[in-house]
């Protein structure tokens, strides 16, 4: 696979979508995160977000306090990311009713 492929993979994954655009507002302790996404399983967050720091478009701020705390936020390309996954978001927001009834139109072709 190409590597620019396996970028846009870990961009536009189910949750990679929702964790890009919900830091676009702040920065994010995980708990905080989790609970803004919802119905992502831990394993799963923790994944997306190592796989997002890895690509270079989250960063990860581990504080040495006890209890520990980490803040999860956007790097400079993990903005310019988010932005566009963002718009994206909006886009299929606002066409939401076209494509319902396109797929009205669709299945009612295929009973016919």
């Amino acid at each position: 696979m190409c590597p620019y492929r396996l970028v846009l993979e870990h961009v536009t994954s189910r949750w990679g979508v929702l964790v890009l655009i919900q830091l676009l507002d702040r920065p994010h302790r995980f708990s905080e995160l989790r609970r803004a996404i919802g119905r992502v399983s831990e394993k799963m967050l923790t994944q997306t977000l190592q796989t997002l720091e890895r690509d270079g478009l989250v960063h990860r701020d581990a504080k040495p306090v006890i209890p520990p705390r980490v803040d999860y936020s956007l790097t400079g390309i993990g903005r310019e990311a988010a932005c566009q996954v963002r718009d994206l978001a909006l886009w299929t927001e606002r066409r939401m009713t076209d494509v319902e009834r396109a797929r009205e139109a669709y299945d009612e072709a295929k009973r016919a």
